[in-house]
């Protein structure tokens, strides 16, 4: 069971995800701290719809800015996940690019192995 799992981490080219995991580290931290900050100012907002008097035209405004920060914020994040997951599309297209490379030369390899014991049995025997 663990041969396989050895055979994976060999074809895997380390070098390429060593070089990308620092930008894919700042980019999940950065959409983190993103997350923490709306769920934080949502939760002050929910406070203040709790009063019963009736908002005023001002505060009406504010709540109306701060909402629209929040999309701005929002579409932010979004454009910023989409960017995320077409650099990781493009990674794993270089992966599997690596694999299907590193299984065609396997190929080769044990092709000319088992010719070279062939042709080593051959000489042998004559």
């Amino acid at each position: 069971m663990a041969i396989p799992w050895l055979i994976a981490l060999k074809v895997i080219p380390w070098g390429d995800v060593i070089e990308h995991a620092p930008k894919v580290l700042n980019a999940a931290r950065k959409l983190m701290d993103r997350q923490t900050e709306p769920a934080q100012r949502t939760a002050g907002t929910a406070i203040e719809t709790a009063s019963s008097a009736p908002p005023s035209l001002g505060e009406l405004q504010n709540r109306v800015v701060a909402a629209q920060q929040d999309i701005e914020r929002l579409v932010e994040t979004q454009a910023e996940l989409t960017r995320t997951v077409a650099e990781l599309a493009e990674q794993n297209a270089q992966l599997v690019g690596a694999v299907q490379v590193l299984r065609l030369r396997t190929r080769v390899l044990l092709t000319v192995a088992a010719v070279l014991a062939l042709a080593t049995l051959w000489l042998a025997l004559r």
